[in-house]
């Protein structure tokens, strides 16, 4: 059966709003759901208290909960967290940057979209680390994820690949949402948490062109690749992830485990997306070796 799985969330949102929408996801139809933060250590302390509990709630709920680190690793407190997340026992962990192969040795361990694995050596050396799953940077296109499928097969790993929201296109080591409100990294003040989807970052001319996410650099149109589901379930894929926004999450997920369970077909899954009033256009065109910003076959 096709996995659907729940990013972690990108964005700093409160932790109120965090809490609510786990226990939202918690009756959603998916199967694994990534917890930790990923973009920026300073945001982790606003919801690491409440890590045991959502876990709990989203374990008795039925899902494969997953802790996910940072990906970007700078600082010794950064390389701590790593240690710490490293050292769980109870819960798989999906790791973002190499840092974390210092302290897994040889554990077995996912391997996130920021890893960037394009090809099959690197992906046979992390197998050979303990590597048992991997989720495939979302710019690659199909001819590459095919491969790299069938690679991660024989070696007896799944494979997961984003089919939903925003691309994660660039990570920075200075933090450009501090730096429009005239701040630094170091006393941001968390002016990210203004903007729950990203901030938008438009061209001279004033086109939308860009979404930025504190350090990370974001599409600003969302991925889908709901018309594209059954070539991947074909490919050996196993997983699907859906990356969390704003938007109704639930009805995304509902949509996606439709189409996946072969209850609707793409064309009313995707209508269906539509009439959900996504914020930006949808896009798929890394999928098919073109500009990432195309919608191709719509």
């Amino acid at each position: 059966m096709s996995k659907l799985t729940m990013a972690p969330i990108l964005f700093h949102w409160s932790a109120e709003d965090k809490l609510a929408f786990y226990h939202r996801i918690a009756d959603a139809p998916v199967d694994d759901v990534y917890l930790g933060e990923v973009v920026c250590s300073k945001r982790a302390p606003f919801f690491e208290k409440h890590y045991d509990e959502v876990a709990d709630a989203l374990t008795k709920a039925g899902k494969q909960v997953v802790f996910s680190t940072l990906a970007e690793v700078m600082l010794k407190r950064e390389r701590h967290m790593i240690a710490g997340f490293c050292a769980l026992e109870d819960f798989p962990l999906e790791i973002n940057d190499s840092a974390a192969l210092w302290h897994l040795n040889d554990k077995s361990y996912r391997v996130g979209p920021l890893m960037n694995v394009y090809n099959e050596d690197t992906m046979a050396y992390l197998a050979a680390r303990g590597a048992v799953h991997f989720s495939l940077p979302p710019e690659l296109p199909r001819d590459s994820v095919a491969i790299l499928a069938a690679k991660a097969k024989e070696l007896g790993a799944t494979t997961e690949v984003q089919v939903f929201g925003r691309l994660s296109l660039a990570l920075s080591a200075r933090c450009y949402h501090a730096r429009a409100h005239g701040r630094i990294k170091d006393n941001c003040q968390f002016v990210c948490e203004q903007d729950p989807d990203g901030m938008p970052l438009n061209t001279l001319d004033n086109q939308e062109f860009l979404s930025v996410n504190g350090i990370q650099t974001l599409s600003h149109s969302y991925l889908n690749l709901i018309g594209e589901l059954q070539d991947l379930q074909d490919m050996g894929v196993t997983h699907f992830r859906l990356s969390p926004h704003t938007v109704d999450m639930v009805a995304v997920a509902e949509i996606f485990r439709a189409v996946l369970d072969g209850e609707t077909n793409a064309q009313d899954g995707r209508a269906q997306l539509d009439a959900l009033d996504i914020p930006a256009p949808f896009v798929n065109g890394f999928w098919h070796g073109q500009a990432g910003h195309r919608m191709v076959g719509a």
